[in-house]
């Protein structure tokens, strides 16, 4: 009789390279992750891992049992998702990230009207501006915005944003418009993280360096700024969008403004996705897209 113990957790501790990191992706503590792998090597009484403080090796016998486990494991997935493709109703745990302003303003309220329609569903929600490793630490799901540099996940666009570049009415009268990116040298321009800013001329891409009086990697204390005629901003329209509507804003430089860039949606490329991911990403898709629609 073929038996299980401990299979799930060495898997988890190759692919994770660490112990704890598997703990973690399993949902148990770290011990028990070290207990079933010990038994399991007592079991087939063979060691399959060296550990070390600062990292875990596979032994001969270990890369070999691995190479066997993970196909087993990939059918047995297979064999639940087929089953939990028949209930068509999300549930259980789902854990992403997204960043902090976007996931607050935009994608926070539709993931929460998600779960109130699927209450079985347990959705764990990251907001991080830092690009997390999701096969490591164990998400299912991660948005991220801009060009995507990771060729290791599967992506989806779910939506599109624009970068505006604005001031208010008060600093306009006071220092006039800019007409030319040249001119951006002669204006205060309020920073993010980047000393740069991003715009299109003839076709093609273009970062102009510019200059200012403040600089704060939060885009809200930037609008503020903006709003008091302390200078001009550029911006993702999720900041700016209303305000640019009611007359707040005044967007400056349209025939430069760059090209749209890309929300995504992304997962790990060895993972499936389950119905309860799947879902969600058509429910934010379709909403976005609605969005996009009124504007």
């Amino acid at each position: 009789m073929v038996q299980w113990d401990g299979v799930c957790e060495f898997v988890a501790v190759v692919e994770c390279q660490s112990f704890t990191a598997a703990g973690r992706r399993l949902g148990v503590s770290t011990a028990q992750v070290s207990r079933q792998v010990s038994a399991l090597e007592e079991r087939l009484a063979v060691r399959l891992i060296n550990r070390t403080t600062r990292k875990v090796a596979l032994t001969e016998a270990g890369q070999l049992y691995y190479q066997q486990c993970r196909p087993v494991l990939d059918g047995l997935e297979a064999a639940e998702r087929l089953v939990t493709n028949l209930q068509q109703r999300p549930m259980g745990r789902l854990l992403m990230t997204a960043p902090v302003t976007y996931g607050e303003r935009t994608l926070a309220p539709l993931i929460n009207d998600f779960v109130a329609r699927y209450p079985e569903l347990e959705v764990r929600l990251e907001l991080t501006n830092q690009t997390l490793d999701l096969v490591q630490q164990g998400y299912d799901l991660a948005i991220r915005l801009g060009r995507l540099t990771d060729s290791t996940m599967m992506a989806r666009r779910l939506a599109s944003r624009r970068l505006f570049l604005c001031a208010s009415p008060a600093y306009l009268a006071r220092h006039g418009a800019p007409h030319s990116l040249g001119e951006l040298e002669r204006h205060n321009c309020l920073l993010g993280t980047l000393d740069y800013w991003r715009f299109q001329e003839g076709g093609q891409s273009r970062n102009v360096r510019v200059h200012g009086n403040l600089r704060c990697n939060s885009g809200q204390v930037l609008v503020d700024a903006a709003l008091k005629g302390l200078g001009l901003v550029q911006l993702p329209d999720y900041y700016v969008q209303d305000l640019l509507q009611d007359g707040s804003l005044l967007a400056l430089l349209p025939q430069y403004q760059p090209d749209e860039e890309g929300v995504w949606a992304l997962y790990p490329h060895n993972r499936h996705l389950s119905p309860k991911v799947r879902m969600l990403l058509d429910h934010l898709a379709a909403a976005l897209e609605g969005r996009a629609a009124t504007r």
